[in-house]
């Protein structure tokens, strides 16, 4: 049974916790994080979605709510340890955006990271596959709809773009 805290919407506790599945009542938010991890010539990391979830089989960053008494550093490092079997510190998250959104708040983060496909050990029940994009075909891929978050993506996926080419020129 996973527990979130319950934010208002000036993304302070309440002291209330949420079930997940149950709904949110009005201005009760959760909060989510969400990391791009990039590995070290510039590809990036992403992991397709379990077929039974919402936007199945659509492709995403590494991702999910963060549990209650978690900050959302800590949920980061914990949701890519679980759907990847990467190890990383919170030290080592660049955030680069934070959204509210109708019952949610979503922090974004990047990590640099050597990542070895063969040695991912991914969580069966969220993530079906992996693969390094670079960052030309992690936009194709967005184009036609095959990538999630749909609309936050281009809220910031020149910060990405950014860090790839620092990555790239070495």
């Amino acid at each position: 049974m996973e527990q979130w805290d319950i934010y208002d919407g000036e993304r302070k506790k309440t002291g209330r916790f949420a079930v997940r599945g149950n709904p949110l009542g009005v201005n009760e938010f959760h909060l989510v994080s969400d990391v791009w991890t990039v590995k070290d010539d510039g590809r990036i990391l992403i992991t397709q979605r379990h077929p039974k979830k919402v936007y199945g089989m659509l492709w995403e960053c590494t991702g999910g709510s963060v549990l209650k008494d978690e900050t959302s550093r800590a949920g980061a490092v914990r949701e890519v340890r679980e759907e990847t079997g990467l190890q990383c510190r919170e030290d080592e998250l660049i955030p680069i955006h934070t959204i509210r959104l109708q019952d949610r708040f979503v922090d974004t983060y990047l990590l640099q990271k050597k990542v070895q496909l063969s040695e991912l050990v991914l969580q069966k029940e969220e993530v079906v596959r992996a693969r390094l994009v670079t960052f030309d075909e992690l936009m194709d891929l967005w184009e036609i709809g095959q990538i999630v978050p749909r609309k936050r993506f281009g809220m910031y996926y020149e910060t990405i773009q950014n860090f790839v080419r620092k990555l790239e020129e070495g």
